[in-house]
């Protein structure tokens, strides 16, 4: 899969990061392809990410069976200056009541 890190505008709201954290959000369990497949993204850059975000003490995963079983830190926050108020949790329950609204169907990773 080609990855698309720009819109047709040029620029998007949230970046690659906050996309695999809110998927992982949606299903811990969740394989890296089908990560990589929801995000648009492809799989070493989801792979790249999670590493940021597990180096940074925002996600650490635990070995289950032949996959990975995740786990956020909702308490950290922010790392932009500008954020330095916002959790994790709080960017979370955003993303969440945007999925919650939308009209396609919600994300199913298996």
């Amino acid at each position: 899969m080609e990855e698309q890190t720009t819109s047709p505008a040029g620029w998007t709201f949230l970046t690659n990061h906050a996309r695999v954290l809110a998927a992982i959000a949606d299903n811990r369990h969740a394989r890296m392809r089908d990560l990589a497949a929801h995000c648009r993204l492809t799989e070493r850059a989801v792979q790249r990410i999670i590493t940021d975000l597990e180096e940074a003490g925002y996600l650490s995963h635990m070995r289950q069976g032949r996959g990975n079983v995740y786990e956020i830190d909702p308490s950290k926050i922010l790392r932009h200056p500008a954020e330095a108020d916002v959790s994790v949790a709080s960017l979370l329950a955003l993303l969440a009541r945007d999925e919650a609204d939308r009209t396609t169907p919600a994300l199913h990773m298996s």
